[in-house]
């Protein structure tokens, strides 16, 4: 196999399983260094196996009386004969705590893209983001941003990659009080490999969630501003603007609890509705920013069954749609659950016994020490 051009090698290697692949960089130097080249990285992203990631931290998993940061956990959705399943494989996970600096459990996954996690460590005297690669085992702590810790706010991010420039963005807007009764929507960007982040200016709209699910080169996230025309806002990584993208026609208008979530659900942008404690429903816009394709996939009504009525009780946030027609969602950042359309059924998933949150995920051999100007460390 020595003697195959070098283009061949990268090909044959690149349709293996993620977890021979790894084994091969130990095979020899060659090999290794193949492995970890950006021209692998690239040939193998289109083929790699759809999946997602978890930040699992079980109850037990403590120093003292303090939890520690928990586990990032791959599981790879796997195709049968007529279902997927999950798959976890132990040996595919990644213990935060070797990472000196994360040593608190204040730590969400916000953003996923070609196989970087964008991490965000959150709470008093926290404000820090992170990049890692699960696989490569890599990490880079950015550098502080400009509005941490400067009275109350709620910090919304969005992780992403540019369709034409290719370059990796780490998108994030202040939403505070600064001073009293000042409100502000301060948005800032990070390209990676450039050591700074750079002030956007105020962002156009108020939003919802912690982190914005990417597809077509924007992030996504819903607005708040009740005389808004559309209710869903995208951030472009290109342009590095704002804009309102189509959202589902409203049929219900919630006098109490409206609760809401955002996914990327088979290719395409899913969003889910819970109203007043007794109807859920998920709708998914068949063709990218066109208002009449979105179509309502799911409706679900209390008392059809005690099953079902438990996604009415609590937040639920959209994870994933398999390609059977099953969706994958997390119930109140805590347990992973799977809607059949078919059975009109609730299932729990036990893989893990319990979750934090989770993202779509397929893992990739892009290395941080690509980007220049960062500060990469090993887990």
């Amino acid at each position: 196999m020595e003697e195959l051009p070098l283009q061949i090698m990268v090909d044959i290697l690149s349709r293996l399983p993620v977890k021979t692949i790894i084994h091969c960089k130990c095979v020899c130097k060659n090999w290794r260094n193949l492995v970890s080249g950006s021209r692998f990285a690239n040939v193998h992203l289109p083929r790699s196996p759809a999946g997602l990631v978890f930040l699992h931290r079980p109850d037990k998993h403590m120093i003292g009386n303090d939890h520690k940061p928990g586990f990032l956990k791959w599981v790879e959705i796997k195709d049968e004969h007529d279902h997927q399943r999950l798959h976890h494989d132990p040996v595919m996970s990644l213990d935060l705590y070797h990472a000196p600096v994360l040593q608190t459990d204040k730590l969400l996954p916000v953003g996923s893209v070609n196989g970087l996690v964008c991490l965000w460590e959150f709470g008093p005297n926290h404000d820090n983001t992170y990049i890692c690669n699960p696989i490569t085992r890599e990490y880079m702590i950015l550098p502080r941003q400009k509005y941490y810790r400067e009275g109350y706010a709620a910090i919304v991010y969005g992780f992403g990659a540019g369709l034409r420039t290719k370059e990796y963005k780490v998108m994030r807007v202040f939403q505070g009080d600064i001073p009293p009764n000042t409100h502000l929507l301060e948005a800032e960007v990070y390209t990676l490999g450039t050591g700074q982040w750079r002030s956007l200016g105020r962002a156009p709209y108020c939003l919802n969630g912690y982190g914005g699910p990417f597809l077509n080169g924007n992030a996504h996230w819903t607005v708040t501003e009740k005389d808004a025309p559309e209710k869903i806002c995208a951030f472009d990584f290109d342009k590095e603007t704002f804009q309102l993208i189509p959202s589902p026609p409203e049929t219900i208008r919630a006098t109490g609890v409206h609760f809401q979530s955002l996914a990327v659900l088979n290719g395409c942008l899913g969003q889910s509705d819970t109203y007043d404690f007794n109807q859920f429903t998920i709708w998914v816009m068949k063709e990218y920013g066109i208002k009449e394709s979105w179509r309502k996939e799911v409706v679900i009504q209390e008392g059809i069954s005690p099953d079902l009525d438990r996604v009415m009780w609590e937040p639920v946030y959209l994870l994933e749609s398999l390609k059977d027609g099953n969706i994958l969602m997390i119930y109140y950042e805590d347990e992973l659950l799977k809607y059949c359309p078919e059975k009109k059924t609730v299932e729990k998933i036990e893989i893990f016994d319990r979750y934090l949150w989770g993202l779509p995920y397929r893992p990739g051999f892009l290395k941080l020490q690509s980007f220049e100007s960062e500060s990469v460390h090993m887990f």
